[in-house]
């Protein structure tokens, strides 16, 4: 299953890849996110706390980045467990000024196993789109911060 979105963010495209590449900003704006800790340059380890519909859990994850184009591209990959299921995802996030503003086109291929595909797996596309919104609207408020 493929999902994408294209959201605005209004920051300079240098603010919103510096705020992206920040372990504490994104702690700050991903739904969910309990810890975010930077184990190397290209990975993070962290522990997500998610409802997918009926399905709830406490994942434990690590995301890696495959590919870093500055200040344009990040590829990367993220795999998280957790007793209701598994969920392993490669994405890719391009970064385009605008007029001012910033456009975070953004996609993904999630992969779910367990419970969380069989009760969750048809909300996933609606679920996403709902947690980019709210992603967006907080990393908009923190690239904001960021002097340039």
């Amino acid at each position: 299953m493929q999902i994408d979105g294209v959201n605005p963010v209004r920051a300079t495209r240098t603010q919103v890849w510096t705020a992206l590449n920040d372990p504490e900003v994104l702690a700050r704006c991903v739904p969910g996110v309990k810890t975010l800790t930077l184990i190397d340059a290209n990975t993070f380890k962290m522990l997500l706390e998610i409802a997918i519909g009926p399905v709830k859990g406490k994942f434990d994850g690590k995301i890696e980045i495959l590919e870093r184009q500055e200040p344009d591209t990040v590829k990367l990959s993220v795999s998280a467990k957790a007793p209701t299921g598994i969920v392993n995802a490669t994405g890719t996030v391009r970064l385009e000024e605008n007029e001012g503003e910033t456009l975070v086109h953004w996609s993904g291929e999630p992969k779910l196993m367990g419970m969380l595909a069989s009760l969750g797996g048809r909300l996933v596309r609606g679920v996403a789109k709902q947690q980019a919104g709210i992603f967006f609207g907080k990393l908009e408020g923190e690239a904001q911060k960021i002097a340039v």
